[in-house]
């Protein structure tokens, strides 16, 4: 996907062709890729809900689309129900969206997903007053590849950029550049693009170190009080020095009387 667009106008960014194939077996089929708990397609098929609220999606989808906006929502409801997920009819996704568990999932009516995106249980992506939005949007844009980690917030019209990580309970405001990983309130960036390993990530946090940002931050101002520490020694040391000198000297000389030792 390139540059913000609108829920209308997005259909999808384009794929080789070949390169990802489509229909339900491929979605199965990903799906598997990305859960490790997943034994079989069928099992995904009859028992997933991320994949049970996506046909009651689509169908609300057309509704919508095609004026019958009561009608759409009332499906949507439907599939709220029987999933514990809740899309707003309005809202545009593209292919291969993997919705894992799926509980407390809210995606509002102008978000835009796009294909082979990741969303874990908890996620919203939810709007804010659109006067304060570019074209009125008041949902985020999810590119291509993206992962969000469970309760993560993602609030308002801004772009989380192809192959974006978003770690858990993070809440981000902010656009997000391509392939690189957030965490933290508000989310900060902490692996650079080109830090973050190009394969699956699951809950959008790698599994090897990743320091939050604010303990970072932390012990960066800790580190720099104890240099100022010991500067401040090094100075009292070597105003000492010196004022030892300078008695020593005028003892030598004799222009001054040895001071009286102090008693007891």
């Amino acid at each position: 996907m390139s540059g913000p667009v609108s829920g209308s106008e997005w259909s999808g960014s384009a794929l080789p062709s070949g390169q990802r194939a489509d229909g339900l077996r491929a979605m199965l089929a990903s799906i598997k890729a990305r859960d490790p708990a997943a034994r079989s397609l069928a099992e995904i098929a009859l028992l997933y809900p991320g994949l049970r609220v996506l046909v009651f999606y689509r169908l609300a989808h057309a509704l919508w689309r095609s004026g019958f906006l009561f009608l759409a929502r009332l499906v949507s409801e439907i599939g709220r129900w029987l999933s514990g997920i809740e899309i707003h009819p309005g809202a545009v996704i593209g292919k291969r969206l993997f919705i894992d568990h799926g509980t407390g999932v809210v995606i509002g009516e102008t978000a835009v997903i796009g294909n082979d995106v990741t969303l874990y249980h908890g996620v919203t992506l939810g709007g804010i007053a659109p006067g304060s939005m570019p074209q009125g949007r008041r949902h985020p844009i999810v590119e291509d590849d993206a992962i969000i980690g469970a309760g993560a917030q993602v609030l308002g019209g801004i772009t989380i950029g192809k192959g974006a990580r978003v770690g858990s309970n993070a809440v981000v405001v902010k656009d997000v550049p391509a392939g690189v990983t957030v965490v933290g309130i508000p989310a900060q960036v902490v692996a650079a693009r080109g830090a973050t390993k190009p394969d699956f990530l699951p809950y959008g946090s790698p599994c090897d170190d990743l320091p939050d940002p604010t303990a970072r931050a932390l012990c960066g101002l800790l580190n720099e009080v104890e240099a100022l520490r010991s500067r401040v020694a090094e100075l009292e040391a070597g105003q000492s020095d010196s004022g030892d000198k300078e008695l020593g000297t005028r003892w030598a000389a004799g222009g001054k009387h040895r001071p009286a030792q102090a008693e007891g």
